[in-house]
């Protein structure tokens, strides 16, 4: 297949033919319908976050199982999928507590002594947060997919995989926000846009959308803020206290 491969920090990404081993127990081989660019993926190209190169990046994606292995139940071929961040095992200790996302990941990665999932003859190829992405197909755990309908686009599905669910995992399991709560979004791109869907989800009853970029502040609104606040011209903590009687 082909892919996208990092070989050097700070270098562009070249598209290689790669090959992709058969799916093994619990795994699934999936064909790539769409994936975004985070910015997590330049921190890697830029060296600031750390990678066995070469690598395959890319880890916010949608796409259709072509295969499964063994004691596979979950999904089978012809399922359209959104692809996991975090994959987790299902029975360690974080996993069985509530906590998957923290997940110890015993056994949801090949070991060394296995065929690597991706290789260029002897050479093993790592998948960024065990996906990899940027190719045509993709072998991963079944726990780092999620069953989709039928009845949205696979470029739109993709964006679930990552900035959806960042943004909306913030206000409603870190933030915690409740119904009739005002909040404020300091930064509307992609993750501050869905933190402003979380808002609504969790029935927040003011929403400030913060940014300085006018376009972003249009589809704040869009996505839910009941006020926007243009940042360029600074001042931005008094307008917030202005709209608010005080503060937040």
């Amino acid at each position: 297949m082909k892919a996208a491969v990092l070989r050097e920090v700070d270098r562009p990404l070249e598209v290689e033919d790669v090959e992709i081993d058969r799916p093994g127990p619990r795994e699934v081989l999936i064909r790539t319908g769409a994936t975004g660019v985070c910015h997590s993926d330049l921190h890697f190209v830029e060296g600031k976050y750390s990678i066995p190169m070469p690598a395959v990046l890319g880890h916010e994606a949608a796409g259709t199982i072509e295969a499964v292995g063994d004691q596979v139940a979950y999904v089978k071929p012809g399922d359209r999928v959104i692809t996991c961040l975090s994959v987790f095992c299902g029975h360690c200790d974080r996993c069985l507590s509530g906590r998957p996302a923290l997940c110890r990941r015993p056994d949801v990665d090949r070991s060394s002594s296995e065929p690597p999932r991706l290789h260029q003859g002897q050479d093993r190829i790592t998948q960024m947060a065990q996906l990899g992405s940027f190719a045509e197909q993709m072998l991963v755990h079944e726990h780092a997919v999620v069953k989709v309908d039928d009845d949205l686009p696979f470029e739109q599905l993709a964006l679930i995989g990552c900035g959806v669910t960042t943004g909306v995992g913030a206000v409603l399991n870190t933030a915690k926000i409740e119904p009739g709560s005002t909040v404020a979004v300091v930064g509307c791109g992609g993750v501050g846009l869905n933190c402003i869907q979380g808002a609504v989800i969790a029935g927040a009853l003011r929403i400030i959308a913060i940014d300085s970029v006018e376009t972003k502040l249009t589809m704040a609104r869009e996505f839910g803020a009941t006020d926007v606040i243009d940042a360029s011209g600074g001042g931005v903590v008094e307008k917030v206290r202005d709209l608010t009687g005080g503060g937040l």
